[in-house]
């Protein structure tokens, strides 16, 4: 009997003679990863997927190989990119459940694992089984149950839903430290129509439309979002999960409307939805019917259904632009989608600028520390301006007296801190890499340079 390595090697031998042949290159890497070689499987996965880029066995044997090495992220971008089509294998959903419970989500685990079995009882694994707390009975009598089964019985909504109030912000684009790009857009999508209407009547442009910014926590969209409303002072309402969600069956739909329709009574108003991907997540991903009906409603409103959206102005954000429901992208919802990266050099001096204006600053080298900061979110540049505060009310309160803070103060402050977008573009980079459907992630392309 052979050895594992002489295996291998004689698997070598043949893909030497034959470099091309699919098959033989896909079972060369299916041996690999059985024999634990989950790093060179990894290569050859990706190999034979440049020939096959389509090839389910392959993005799935890809995906197994990265979660052997520990690399889940990169596994759950793969696995959520198959489980897309309607005819995702069963051990897809199986190795879901997997990296699921890695990732701390039992309740989604155990509906991906019980999808599993059901396309292929033969996956049945009883220690995962255990781990999730799946027993058999429970498989059967979830097949058994549809989405309606699993509703709660309508009960009366409370009396009216509580609409945040509309505001007018002071704040406009000389608040905003760079970010040229994605104010020109703005600018092209809802600022001029509002002060050149006569213009885009001409063309037969309505006034209105949706903007999705995307991009790493803490750069800026909510403040982007704001100040857009400033700069043409219009209206401004900010929406959160907290005021569209509720317990109660088709409240939440209810809510949503509302929110519409208030804003709809306020024109010109920029309506602002922030962590949108909470409210629009894919509807793929659900289970029961409840989640999908939002979105349909929510749609309903973007498209203007009942009610014409001229002069409302929507703004979303989502730090998760892959969790987010397809449908939005759609032309005539988000019809703009802006990737708004970390600030660069120069919008880092101008935003340390912003955030030291009013404050006892003197001979503060901005060039420098933007060199200095790289990567780093206006957050973070906010948190590096407060720990530098707090060190000079230190200092005051030992020595009597203020003294200005320097450039000294806030690079001390910057070598305790680590930039926060890290974690977000290594998340962001298999999304780009493996699920990069119709281009969507071209810009993290590019500003990766991958």
């Amino acid at each position: 009997m052979k050895s594992h390595n002489e295996t291998l090697r004689a698997l070598q031998d043949a893909l030497l003679l034959s470099p091309d042949n699919l098959p033989l290159r896909q079972h060369f890497a299916e041996t690999l990863l059985s024999h634990g070689e989950a790093a060179e499987a990894e290569k050859e996965f990706r190999e034979t997927l440049k020939q096959a880029p389509d090839s389910v066995p392959l993005k799935l044997g890809l995906a197994q190989a990265f979660f052997q090495q520990g690399k889940n992220s990169a596994a759950l971008v793969v696995v959520e990119d198959l489980l897309q089509s309607e005819k995702a294998p069963g051990r897809a959903y199986l190795l879901y459940a997997r990296l699921l419970l890695k990732t701390r989500e039992p309740a989604p685990a155990q509906q991906a694992y019980q999808q599993a079995i059901k396309i292929d009882p033969t996956l049945a694994d009883p220690s995962l089984a255990e781990q999730l707390g799946v027993r058999p009975e429970n498989v059967e009598k979830r097949d058994a149950a549809s989405d309606d089964d699993l509703l709660l019985a309508p009960v009366e909504y409370p009396a009216e839903a509580p609409i945040t109030e509309v505001e007018h912000p002071e704040i406009n684009f000389a608040g905003v430290g760079g970010m040229e790009k994605v104010k020109d857009e703005i600018r092209m999508k809802i600022i001029h129509p509002l002060t050149h209407p006569e213009i885009y009547k001409a063309y037969g442009k309505a006034v209105g439309g949706g903007i999705l910014m995307y991009g790493p926590p803490g750069c800026g969209k909510t403040y982007l979002a704001r100040a857009t409303a400033g700069e043409v002072k219009a209206g401004f309402l900010a929406v959160g999960i907290h005021d569209v969600l509720q317990m109660y069956i088709g409240q939440s739909e209810r809510n949503l409307h509302e929110i519409f329709e208030h804003t709809r009574s306020h024109q010109p108003c920029v309506l602002f939805f922030d962590e949108v991907d909470a409210l629009g997540a894919s509807r793929t991903d659900m289970r029961q019917s409840g989640g999908r009906q939002l979105i349909n409603q929510f749609l309903a409103e973007l498209d203007g259904v009942q009610s014409s959206n001229a002069g409302v102005l929507i703004l979303a954000a989502t730090n998760a632009p892959w969790h987010l429901d397809s449908a939005f992208r759609r032309p005539g919802r988000f019809d703009r989608i802006i990737f708004v990266p970390p600030p660069d050099v120069a919008a880092r001096a101008a935003i340390l600028r912003i955030l030291l204006k009013g404050k006892p600053a003197m001979d503060v080298d901005y060039d420098y520390l933007s060199k200095k900061t790289e990567e780093f979110s206006g957050a973070d540049l906010k948190a590096v301006v407060d720990l530098a505060v707090e060190e000079k009310l230190r200092e005051a309160m030992k020595k009597g007296a203020p003294s200005p803070i320097a450039t000294k103060e806030l690079m001390a402050a910057v070598k305790t801190l680590r930039p926060t977008t890290k974690e977000w573009f290594a998340t962001a980079r298999n999304y780009a890499l493996y699920s990069n459907q119709g281009g969507i992630y071209d810009d993290i392309i590019a500003y990766m340079k991958l």
